[in-house]
């Protein structure tokens, strides 16, 4: 691992950055994995761990976006402009320490499932929370035996120990890279359902992201399109389907 290195902005310094580099690319490192250097010299991250990962094609993949950022030596970009860095660094400093902390966040979603919070009203809204909300449930049921609890209105709905205790053995033997994909996906869309589908490959993540915008398309079939609420929806599934495209290299597809 290399002693020096360049490090990439972080969450907290977002804002427009300048490009300082002219070339980007991948290295093997010594133990197995891969690295990217940026004009020769390797990238560390936040917390000063040295960039490395499993597959030659996240590599590559980091690379590029490394290419592309900021257009030329000089150009400005932003960390959103990154997004296989920065869930990498997040799968080599937060999960990869403590895998279990990961799985606690996680579980932490189960009583907060989007899909177990139902509409008792307007008729169309609760039509379509059952047509694209009910399929996912009965996959969970069929495929991993955990059958959630479902309400209607805004009381919190506290899921039995025995659905905590089944999403617990479901989530902790899973790898790092996974673990990481799913801190990304469920938050962005208040699933650990539509998370886990994503995962397995048992749904893809456009479709995914589209399943958890039910409530917010319905409201602008009723009162029309909002611009900020279309922006906010775009960003939940380009969250998404990055996550699944990290996972995705990570496994070498």
């Amino acid at each position: 691992m290399m002693k020096d290195g360049v490090r990439p902005p972080t969450p907290q310094t977002a804002g427009l950055r300048r490009r300082f580099w002219v070339t980007a690319a991948i290295s093997p490192v010594a133990g197995g994995g891969f690295t990217v250097e940026l004009d020769g010299r390797g990238i560390r991250l936040p917390g000063g761990t040295a960039l490395c990962v499993p597959s030659r094609a996240l590599a590559q993949a980091i690379a590029d976006e490394w290419m592309k950022a900021g257009g030329e030596k000089g150009g400005h970009f932003t960390p959103d402009d990154l997004p296989m860095t920065r869930i990498a660094g997040t799968m080599i400093e937060r999960v990869a320490p403590d895998p279990a902390a990961q799985v606690a966040a996680l579980l932490h979603y189960v009583d907060g499932e989007l899909l177990c919070y139902r509409a008792d009203y307007p008729a169309p809204l609760c039509r379509q929370q059952q047509a694209q909300w009910d399929p996912p449930l009965a996959w969970l049921r069929a495929r991993h035996g955990i059958d959630m609890a479902v309400t209607t209105g805004i009381m919190p709905l506290v899921q039995s120990p025995a659905v905590h205790d089944a999403w617990r053995t479901l989530l902790t033997p899973m790898d790092n890279a996974t673990l990481a994909a799913l801190g990304v996906m469920v938050p962005a869309m208040k699933s650990i359902v539509l998370g886990l589908m994503v995962v397995t490959g048992a749904l893809p993540a456009s479709k995914a992201a589209g399943i958890a915008s039910v409530d917010e398309r319905s409201q602008m079939e009723t009162w029309g399109e909002d611009a900020k609420l279309l922006e906010a929806l775009r960003g939940q599934a380009v969250e998404v389907e990055d996550a699944a495209r990290f996972l995705q290299l990570c496994r070498g597809v």
